[in-house]
């Protein structure tokens, strides 16, 4: 049979909607079945609470399993790839940490490209790093640890939890934009890492909020925090950036999916966890290990994640940092 060319054109634009109409479609009925949320780190720190936290509120908000799916290594990226190469059906979500930023210049071979290959969904939570020393270091405020540094260059050893990562970059920041000299010991982990400064085998360390109870114990002791303005979980502590102008490090953690993934999946996903973020009970418990619900749209956390990107493309390559 024949076609005329309107009969053809109608029939081709048909076609090319169907994509589209199917997108809303699986939109509206998704999900369907379990989706999985890759961390890709290890089972029982923050990152991975926070993951468990945010699924089981999505679980139960839209009644489908939110499974979470550990998958530590290489420093997060072999979960990453994992979400990366997974379909884009909104079935494989990620774990997004500052960590991901890091990588991006990090490590040079990398197969994907995190800002390109990974949709930002949505944030669930920022907090500050605490730099920490031990309580017989002679210095009790941040200008008293520049002056004493100065003094004595290369004598104070900074731990961290492993070259590249953020506890490691964000002491160097403090060096480049202070001009003292440390000398860089990397640990497998912060708990070791917070052992030993413990022990007085280490001097400072950039550490993670698992450091809050031996803060508030006396065994350490919290010359500042990285963030803008004080914590909450610490409001005592100034911001070092009271005295190193224009320092500034903010942790986040946030939900990425593959790219492609339909955007009104995408939208659906970050309506539910913005409610989560706002939630009094999901706020007390992201209260509890030191954290702070940060709520934003899929732009808004795409532009977060690519300055982060670029902060920390400049201070890798300025202290030359490798790869464990």
């Amino acid at each position: 049979m024949k076609r005329t060319r309107r009969q053809f054109l109608q029939l081709a634009t048909a076609v090319a909607a169907l994509p589209a109409a199917s997108g809303i479609a699986s939109a509206e009925t998704y999900p369907s079945r379990p989706v999985r949320i890759i961390v890709g780190f290890a089972a029982g720190g923050g990152t991975d609470i926070t993951a468990r936290l945010i699924g089981q509120w999505l679980s139960e908000r839209l009644g489908q399993p939110f499974i979470v799916e550990n998958r530590p290594g290489a420093s997060s990226n072999i979960g990453t790839e994992v979400v990366v190469r997974a379909p884009p059906d909104g079935y494989s979500l990620l774990l997004v940490a500052p960590v991901n930023a890091i990588n991006a210049t990090l490590y040079e071979k990398l197969t994907f490209n995190f800002v390109r290959d990974i949709a930002p969904v949505a944030s669930i939570a920022r907090y500050p790093f605490v730099m920490v020393v031990n309580p017989s270091f002679p210095a009790t405020t941040i200008p008293e640890f520049i002056a004493y540094a100065k003094a004595h260059p290369g004598k104070i050893n900074m731990a961290s939890s492993g070259n590249g990562t953020p506890l490691h970059v964000s002491g160097e920041l403090f060096k480049m934009m202070t001009g003292i000299e440390m000398v860089h010991v990397p640990y497998k982990g912060a708990a070791p890492a917070l052992t030993d400064l413990l022990g007085g085998l280490v001097q400072v360390m950039f550490a993670d909020m698992s450091s809050l109870d031996y803060i508030r114990a006396g065994k350490l002791r919290a010359l500042g925090v990285t963030t803008a303005t004080r914590s909450d979980a610490l409001p005592d502590v100034p911001a070092i950036g009271d005295f190193v102008p224009g320092y500034q490090v903010r942790s986040w953690l946030g939900i990425g999916a593959p790219r492609a993934t339909p955007v009104q999946i995408i939208d659906k996903l970050n309506r539910e966890i913005n409610t989560a973020v706002a939630d009094p009970k999901m706020q007390g418990r992201l209260a509890e290990l030191g954290y702070t619900g940060f709520a934003s749209s899929p732009a808004e956390f795409g532009k977060l994640i690519a300055e982060e990107t670029e902060r920390w493309r400049k201070v890798v390559r300025f202290a030359d940092i490798r790869p464990d």
